[in-house]
């Protein structure tokens, strides 16, 4: 009877969990560097391993994700959320493993009514506290968006909720304007500063510049800014990374090209080179390029066409100071091979010609 009243009990609460709805998931990615240069024998090899455990059962989600690396337990944090009826809540703890120390407490709640929207951030690190209550909603053609904060989580004024100040911002239109963002500001002291924005103004006849402007009301001082926006059209094979001068009252003068860039796709691999010649300041170097002038990258891309499960990138770097064909400063290499569904292999290089730096990389990705 003993065994037949456990086995009941199991049967019971077996189907209890499976009507919930549970999952458990997870992925554990470890990056192995090996650096050959290295003086000591300590710092030839490094690793960082990420471990992300998720378990989601009744429309809740709990996760932990933890990292380890040479030097230890380095990061720890758990987060949770949810919902009951109206209201969601989400709740994120974080931890310094190595100290060990408590690193902050951040819980979020909120809830809509009658098409407000209300919600609440309290967040606590060491010693401090802070509330931060908001709400917002559209009336017509009217945004509304409130913030009330309490207390200053990197200040030291201990765990109270003095009133640190409010915000509140409304978009609206106004003649033509499509939107006008209007935000109103106090701070402990009382009034900070009222402000209006917009945000691209057509220019007529000129259909590739556009302006923004912000008119800003303080107790003592009243500015105007314009800033410009340039919108060449869309990119077609070729980019051109150019922009124009400007200062003062929005003077607008020389037309800088500081770059072009080429990228091309063919069944399934990506050919992408890039050069960048520029010391205006009014042109945005692209972010690939990094210290380097010019760069040659072949790649493969989302499509199956090329290689299947495995991937790969292979870019050369060239330095501003170096003209010749050959003169490479810098490259990378990066490949990965999915094994299964659940297992991913991946290897990289990196190597700088003028210092002999060198870099290599093992991956190990697992999914659950």
């Amino acid at each position: 009877m003993k065994r037949a009243l456990v086995l009941s009990l199991a049967i019971v609460l077996g189907l209890g969990l499976a009507a919930f709805a549970q999952e458990l998931t997870g992925s554990w990615d470890t990056t192995i560097t090996i650096d050959p240069q290295a003086l000591a024998l300590g710092d030839l090899f490094s690793f960082t391993s990420d471990l992300t455990v998720t378990y989601k059962v009744a429309g809740w989600t709990f996760s932990s994700f933890t990292t380890l690396d040479d030097t230890g337990w380095s990061a720890q944090s758990f987060t949770a959320g949810g919902a009951l009826g109206a209201f969601t809540f989400g709740s994120t703890l974080v931890f310094a493993p190595a100290t060990p120390a408590f690193t902050s407490w951040t819980v979020t709640g909120g809830v809509s009514i009658a098409g407000m929207t209300f919600d609440m951030t309290f967040v606590s690190t060491p010693g401090e506290v802070a509330l931060t209550l908001g709400g917002y909603g559209s009336a017509g053609l009217v945004d509304i968006d409130i913030d009330v904060t309490f207390g200053d989580p990197t200040a030291e004024s201990g765990c109270d909720f003095d009133w640190t100040g409010i915000t509140i911002v409304a978009g609206f239109p106004f003649c033509c304007v499509e939107t006008v963002d209007f935000t109103l500001a106090f701070t402990c002291d009382g009034f900070e500063y009222a402000q209006f924005d917009v945000v691209g103004i057509e220019v007529p006849m000129l259909p590739w510049l556009f302006i923004d402007a912000t008119l800003k009301y303080e107790l003592q001082t009243k500015t105007l800014t314009l800033s410009p926006n340039f919108v060449f059209g869309a990119d077609v094979c070729f980019d051109l990374y150019m922009g124009f001068g400007y200062g003062g009252n929005l003077i607008i003068d020389d037309l800088y090209i500081e770059g072009i860039g080429l990228i091309c796709e063919i069944d399934g691999i990506s050919f992408e080179g890039i050069s960048f010649w520029g010391t205006s300041g009014f042109v945005t170097k692209p972010t690939a390029l990094g210290d380097y002038w010019e760069m040659y990258r072949i790649s493969t891309t989302d499509d199956d066409a090329c290689c299947g499960p495995f991937d790969f990138d292979i870019a050369v770097f060239f330095d501003d100071a170096h003209t010749t064909l050959f003169d490479v400063a810098a490259f990378e290499a990066n490949m990965s091979l999915e094994i299964g569904d659940q297992f991913t292999f991946g290897m990289g290089l990196d190597y700088e010609v003028g210092t002999g730096a060198t870099l290599w990389s093992l991956d190990f990705l697992v999914t659950w």
